[in-house]
């Protein structure tokens, strides 16, 4: 859904869209959506900047960030963003930048591309790690086979060759 800022008022302009499964793609092989995004925005149009505020809800698929399973996980979150012209943004020499200053996005020309916007805070909503089950044990490190499925015939005990010799000295 594009946006034409210049066609808006300078007061808040609410939006209710959905977007199918298969017309957003995350570019990311870890997550996967299951099912259609819900979104509810408003964007509040000024002078020099337009902010985009709402709210996020998706059925994802992602790996278990130890054994890389697959785990269903629903989010849903609020966001903020806030979007200034490139012109303004982009100054010769150097800047100081101030916390609120890491909030705000380039924008090119008038149009904004809300099915981006919600592609972006979906990626940076998704947790960090995310487990199947809370005691995951992970995969082996020398053959690759998922511990919670089978326990492997890995040598634990296998002896690092640099220390070896002192293995003899007892």
């Amino acid at each position: 859904m594009i946006v034409d800022l210049a066609n808006l008022e300078d007061a808040e302009n609410r939006f209710e869209f959905s977007i199918p499964a298969g017309e957003l793609d995350l570019e990311t092989d870890n997550v996967r959506l299951k099912g259609g995004i819900a979104v509810s925005c408003e964007i509040t149009k000024s002078i020099s900047k337009s902010e985009v505020s709402g709210t996020v809800s998706a059925a994802l698929e992602v790996d278990c960030t130890r054994c890389l399973l697959p785990v269903e996980q629903e989010l849903s979150f609020d966001f903020t963003a806030a979007y200034v012209p490139a012109e303004e943004l982009v100054k010769e020499g150097e800047a100081e930048l101030a916390a609120d200053d890491l909030d705000v996005d380039a924008l090119d020309g008038n149009e904004l591309n809300l099915r981006e916007v919600v592609r972006e805070q979906i990626l940076l909503n998704v947790p960090d790690q995310i487990f199947c089950r809370e005691d995951c044990k992970g995969l082996c490190h020398k053959c690759g086979a998922n511990l919670n499925l089978i326990d492997c015939s890995c040598k634990e005990a296998e002896i690092d060759p640099r220390w070896a010799a002192l293995k003899n000295l007892k």
